[in-house]
């Protein structure tokens, strides 16, 4: 048994199809920002309706549907799931070995202030993450520092979500931007060149934005200062890195520039008046070293005692920029070519834990188009070289450097995984509904009635195909795929530089990713709000809308105006 897609399957008729797709969506929306489902509960019901439509609209087989949602579930439990597990327990492992009060400290060192602690630790640090490893670890371990500082858990997953921004376009060593090279035939560098011209802008607003959020416009002012720092230097580098150097480096070498940048300019300059949450004063007055600044006891750790609380996030940067070396990664996933000994050996095991099996009854089953090419369907379990088991590894280091017991460490982690199994449901069952409407065609649908818009909209609504395809897949990288070839096509028939609508369906994409179910699920897993995912959609997605709209009138502007830009 074979399936066609059909994009206009209902009624042979675009707009009236593009409506049916969009149903599962707007269900979701609803379920968590109106109903306020758990997480979970929003997830299995939506992926349940997704597969229904898909059955009865699309006339997608029963057995093919189901299987496609099991594919999804798979590859959200891992890569993805096996992320928030390792990086949660290596949060844990801190906690419970007491190193984190250390790591608290230190950050309280350069600043007791919760404006420039967010712009530190969840724009620049956040963007380091995301520039080596991107998935969930940067929103799971800059959070879950934030929260340990003593954040809100509420606000901490929010600003990390939204710090997040900045740097996705260009996460996991540009693997976002390469992946459209291969659909579009367009040379990676040149897309990276335009998004670092459409990027920069957002980058630089973003650390205005959160502390914006975070305390007020009065409040922002008092910091602009460290805010330009932060925004600016990352800003620019962004600019020069992406426009001479490729798409890999610009989040690792803009988020350390930041960091960098910031904390020196700390040394030199201080805000008139420390910010804290009003919540944190009955905290303030029976903290031996207080959020205010007030102190009833003054503590003093040694460089040594700071490095080694640092350790564990040294050693996960470490790791995850190790396992993301495009030549280390092939070997770590089994298919490394070259004559390196070492690699060989790592070749080996990586061979022996990846597993490739296809996915029964859609396997080279589904066409996009009538005497097409099938699309393949298999179930990628590569353990080695999964981002999580490279944090794994820096959790095992970690327990000989703080001297945890392995009945102590296997506590922890069993307590991480009880913890962590609701939002592992809703990673598997969003992700598996990511998978079941672009089996059948529903995104592809939704992609096409954009791209109806015509020559003066589309430029603008570019942005907004991204938008849509990282908050249904979760990935930048999966919605350039998705949608790449759409943008280009429509592109050149409307007249618009085939570029500048790539550059814009990445730079939109990053904008929804803050509303993905996948990075909602990973933020509440590691700040502790399992089942309060709808809170925190409600919280964010507004400020997706209002910055995707922002990219909109940056791609409209340069389409039309400022056509200079483009390279």
């Amino acid at each position: 048994m074979t399936f066609t897609q059909n994009f206009t399957a209902v009624g042979n008729n675009l707009s009236l199809t593009a409506i049916v797709a969009l149903l599962p969506i707007l269900y979701f929306f609803w379920a968590l920002a109106i109903k306020r489902m758990k997480g979970h509960i929003a997830g299995l019901t939506t992926l349940i309706l997704a597969i229904i439509i898909a059955v009865i609209a699309y006339k997608v087989p029963v057995g093919m549907a189901v299987m496609s949602a099991t594919q999804g579930a798979v590859y959200g439990v891992l890569p993805i799931g096996w992320i928030i597990v390792a990086s949660v327990f290596l949060y844990k492992i801190t906690v419970k070995s007491g190193q984190f009060e250390i790591i608290r400290h230190s950050v309280l060192s350069i600043t007791e202030d919760r404006r420039l602690q967010a712009l530190l630790v969840a724009f620049s640090f956040g963007a380091f993450l995301e520039g080596a490893a991107g998935f969930g670890a940067p929103v799971a371990i800059s959070a879950a520092l934030l929260v340990g500082l003593g954040f809100n858990p509420l606000y901490a997953a929010g600003i990390c979500l939204i710090a997040n921004t900045a740097p996705v376009a260009f996460g996991a060593i540009g693997i976002p931007v390469i992946a459209m090279e291969g659909p579009t035939g367009i040379a990676a560098k040149e897309i990276s060149k335009m998004i670092g011209r459409q990027l920069p802008f957002l980058s630089a607003f973003i650390p205005f934005y959160l502390v914006f959020i975070m305390a007020g416009f009065k409040k922002t002012l008092e910091v602009l200062p460290a805010i330009l720092v932060s925004g600016f230097s990352f800003a620019i580098t962004q600019y020069l890195s992406s426009n001479f150097l490729g798409p890999e480096l610009p989040d690792i070498l803009s988020a350390l520039v930041s960091l960098f940048a910031l904390a020196i300019f700390l040394n030199f300059w201080k805000p008139k008046t420390t910010f804290h949450f009003s919540a944190e004063q009955e905290l303030a007055a029976t903290s031996a070293v207080t959020i205010s600044g007030s102190k009833t006891k003054e503590v003093h750790y040694t460089g040594g005692q700071i490095f080694k609380a640092w350790s564990p996030f040294i050693l996960l940067t470490a790791t995850i920029t190790l396992w993301g070396i495009p030549t280390i990664k092939l070997a770590l996933s089994g298919h490394y070519e070259g004559h390196n000994a070492i690699l060989k050996v790592v070749n080996s095991i990586g061979h022996a834990l990846s597993f490739v099996p296809e996915v029964p009854l859609i396997h080279n089953k589904v066409f996009s188009e009538a005497g097409g090419t099938p699309i393949a369907a298999v179930y990628k379990l590569e353990l080695l070289a999964a981002a999580g088991t490279a944090i794994l590894i820096a959790a095992i280091i970690t327990k000989f450097i703080v001297k945890m017991s392995w009945k102590d460490w296997a506590a922890t982690f069993a307590g991480t995984l009880n913890e962590v199994k609701y939002p592992l449901i809703t990673i598997a069952s969003v992700v598996g509904f990511a998978y079941v409407i672009n089996l059948a065609g529903m995104s592809t649908t939704l992609g096409l009635a954009l791209a109806k818009t015509g020559s003066v909209l589309f430029p603008f609504f570019s942005p907004f195909l991204g938008w849509l395809g990282v908050f249904v897949t979760g990935s930048d990288t999966s919605a350039n795929v998705l949608f790449a070839k759409l943008q280009m096509v429509t592109a050149k028939n409307i007249g618009m530089d085939p570029v500048l609508a790539l550059a814009a369906n990445s730079s939109g994409g990053v904008t929804g990713k803050m509303i993905s179910p996948q990075s909602i699920a990973v933020a509440c897993a590691a700040v502790g709000l399992v089942g309060k995912e709808s809170d925190l959609f409600r919280f964010t997605i507004k400020h997706s809308i209002f910055l995707v709209v922002m990219i909109g009138i940056i791609v409209w502007l340069q389409n039309s105006v400022l056509t200079f830009m483009i390279p």
